[in-house]
């Protein structure tokens, strides 16, 4: 199964990424496009025998203008550097199991027409974010913590401060009640005033 993991990588998953102008770096796979760099990694299971092959496709985005406001900039290559945007395939493509499974008994053919049918859609819909912008809408939308400090600083840069006060609300509502809130509360008060703006919290 490890040969046969190996042979639909070259085949048939290589291929497929080069079509759409991405690179390959072992198992990872990377296209850069001003500002964002789009990353697919093929992440192999430890526990792997020699006759059952378990992977997980991870999904990513780094975005150049969000890791300028990254509370610790980096100087690492964006293919190393942290990734804004990131889930699981299965997460961005409604036909995708959570993970694959190659067994003796599986039909190649048909597990490769799949996978790549999973990975168009999955890079259709990572190709429909093209800003960072639109990153940080994706999360604000789910009321993550996820990127919340870099959100912040992104949107107070912008002026955006209604949208800044709204997310602030929608991130108390979900996780005041939390132990940890005080310490995102306390981070979100020194970006604010490191902006020159105003933090308050009305909420009944």
């Amino acid at each position: 199964m490890q040969e046969l993991f190996k042979e639909i990588i070259s085949k048939d998953v290589k291929p497929f990424f080069s079509k759409h102008g991405y690179l390959k770096k072992d198992l990872n796979f990377y296209k850069s496009s001003e500002p964002l760099v789009y990353k697919f990694n093929i992440q192999k299971s430890k526990a792997n025998t020699w006759n059952h092959v378990l992977f997980y496709i991870n999904c990513s985005i780094h975005s150049t203008e969000l890791a300028l406001l990254q509370s610790t900039p980096t100087s690492a290559p964006p293919l190393e550097a942290k990734s804004h945007f990131t889930t699981r395939i299965e997460q961005i493509s409604p036909s995708a199991p959570d993970r694959y499974s190659l067994t003796p008994d599986i039909d190649p053919d048909k597990f490769s027409d799949a996978l790549l049918l999973h990975l168009q859609e999955a890079l259709t819909f990572m190709h429909s974010m093209t800003s960072a912008r639109a990153i940080v809408d994706y999360y604000m939308e789910r009321t993550a913590l996820h990127l919340s400090e870099e959100t912040f600083r992104f949107l107070l840069l912008a002026g955006d401060t209604e949208a800044a006060g709204q997310y602030l609300k929608q991130l108390q509502l979900k996780y005041g009640t939390e132990k940890r809130w005080a310490i995102f509360e306390k981070k979100y008060k020194a970006i604010f005033e490191e902006y020159g703006v105003r933090y308050m919290l009305n909420i009944v």
